[in-house]
Formats: C-alpha cells, structure tokens, sequence
C-alpha cells in the first residue's frame, strides 16, 4: 500500500494537480511518525511513510494549509474523512484547495501496547497475517496484531470514506463495533465510583494541551484557555476542581461536533482515556435526539444546534437521574 500511496503523489505533483502533499513522516523511532508536509517527489522517497503506526489524522492540519496558494493532497483514511467534512461544515477549509485520496485501513498499532507486552527495543514491525513480527534491539519477537491494535481501531466506527477525490483500492462499509460499551460500564458504576474512576485518571493530567491541540473540534482561533482574562487560562491544576473542569469543559465545547476519531487519548502522554468523555456525549445525544454521527456529511444541522418540536425536554435530565 505504502508504494501505491506515493507513486500516487508524486504522479499528482508531476502532472500539477497539487503544488504540495500532506501525509506521514519517518521518525527516529518505527512508532514515531508525524504528519508532515512534502514538496518534492524526492522529499516523499526520502521519508514519506504510511505502515501500521501511521495512525494521525490529517485533517485539522488543512484549515491552514487549505488557505494557502495551489492545491495540497490528503491522504484521509476512512475515519479520517468525518473529521474532514465536519471541518467543512463549519466552514473552517476551503474544500477546492484539497485534494483528497481516500486510503484504506486495517487498524493502526498502539505502542504502549506492545511495550506492555513487555517488547522494548522496537526497530521495525511487520504485520503477515495478523501475527506482528517485532525486530528489536535485544532480538526478535512476536506478538498478535489483536493485542497491539490501537482501541480506537478495535471498536471502529467505519471503514467507509464519506467524502474523497479518488480511492485505492476498495472502500469499505459502516461497521456495527462496540465502541459504547465501556460508556455502558461506567454508567452501571453507582456514582461514587464513576467519581473515583475519573478523579484517578484526570488527576493524571499535566495540562500539556495535546489533546486540545490535535482535536480536529477544537478550531477557536483563540482558545478561552488560552485567555488570560477568561479565568481559566491554561496553567498548570492547581487542585482537583481545576483538573476535572479543564477537560470537562473541553468535551462539553465538542459535543455534537465530535467525530470519535479518538486522537485526544492517541496522542495524551498520561494515557488518560478522554475519548470515554466524547463518547458519552455522543451516546446520550443518540439516545435523546436520534442517531447522529457528526461529519456524515456536511449539511446536516447537528442536534445541539438544530430545535425539532420533538426535541426532549430539560426536565429529562432529572427523570434520568432517578431511575
């Protein structure tokens, strides 16, 4: 796949399709990989990578780049897609300056995974057949792909791209996955539980603002932490309240515009589970307004921002809280 994604940018570069391509590149290690920014067809044979750690999501990256001159390649994996059209919607690219290869996925490798496996050292992965062949510095090891896959991967959404230019190879369908069922686990909790479950994980934080920055949501051209008059600029927490409120805050600015493409936990150094947080919004609001997957498309009026007669009424948080 990796040989037919870039003789696929550097054809559209030749012919002047696009003056530039956005896609993956190498690090110093197998699992370090970045997005980056390629001009040249000889920049994407020097370090132009898509394999299993390929994991980033483009998308939040073009709200600049599509306001620059010519036309920049996107290679968008399916899950990515949402959180192009979701950007689209809120006017935030400018869709004729993009273009876009849709690419297939197979799901993307978590390194804190492995190295939980006990494998360190890592050089280089292959997958053949979905068993993981781990060359490290102290030797070779093994280890089933199941076990290393990324969670976001392991209950994914779709492999359907909803919106692309071109394709390769096949595209896929809307998976039926189990992505709320740790949502479902953590409501069973009594509520002195569900406290304590986040009060160990948010303590975690250190306030670095990845999460924030990665979240394709997340667009404000000045972030009210970032506003030192706001009374919540970012700082590091000063005690639990603060710790809770920065990320609560933060899932309640992205309701209903949140995809689940999951890069808020993929990128947190604490490995802090924050898509738990979106995903319960995002259960609660199918369940209280219908079915609705934000960056299906890019018409759609999103159930927090559209009123249907039918709409539920406030008092239903109340009769939900005393069942």
């Amino acid at each position: 796949m990796q040989e037919a994604i870039i003789n696929r940018a550097k054809q559209l570069l030749a012919d002047g399709t696009v003056n530039r391509v956005i896609g993956w590149k190498k690090g110093e290690f197998a699992y370090d990989i970045t997005p980056a920014v390629f001009e040249t067809a000889a920049e994407i044979d020097a370090d132009f990578v898509y394999d299993e750690f390929t994991a980033a999501n483009v998308s939040k990256y073009l709200i600049k780049e599509s306001k620059k001159d010519g036309r920049i390649l996107a290679f968008l994996k399916p899950c990515d897609t949402y959180s192009f059209n979701q950007l689209i919607k809120e006017h935030r690219i400018v869709r004729e300056n993009v273009y876009i290869v849709g690419i297939p996925c197979d799901g993307k490798l978590d390194a804190e995974k492995i190295r939980q496996n006990g494998i360190t050292g890592i050089r280089t992965v292959s997958n053949n057949n979905g068993i993981l062949k781990i060359d490290t510095i102290y030797g070779e090891e093994t280890m089933n792909f199941d076990e290393a896959v990324s969670e976001r991967c392991s209950v994914c959404k779709s492999k359907k791209h909803v919106v692309y230019d071109e394709l390769i190879g096949d595209d896929g369908e809307i998976a039926d996955s189990g992505r709320f069922d740790m949502v479902e686990k953590l409501e069973n909790m009594t509520a002195q539980e569900r406290y304590d479950f986040w009060r160990e994980q948010l303590s975690k934080c250190i306030r670095c603002n990845a999460c924030r920055n990665v979240c394709p949501a997340c667009t404000c051209e000045k972030c009210v932490f970032d506003n030192d008059n706001s009374g919540v600029a970012n700082k590091a927490a000063a005690d639990s309240f603060e710790e809770n409120m920065f990320h609560i805050i933060r899932a309640f600015h992205v309701a209903g515009r949140c995809t689940d493409c999951g890069e808020c936990s993929r990128v947190c150094p604490q490995n802090i589970p924050l898509h738990l947080l979106n995903r319960k919004f995002i259960k609660d609001i199918n369940s209280l307004y219908g079915e609705y997957q934000a960056g299906a498309d890019t018409d759609s009026r999103a159930p927090l921002t559209d009123y249907k007669e039918s709409d539920c009424e406030p008092s239903v948080v109340h009769e939900r809280g005393t069942e």
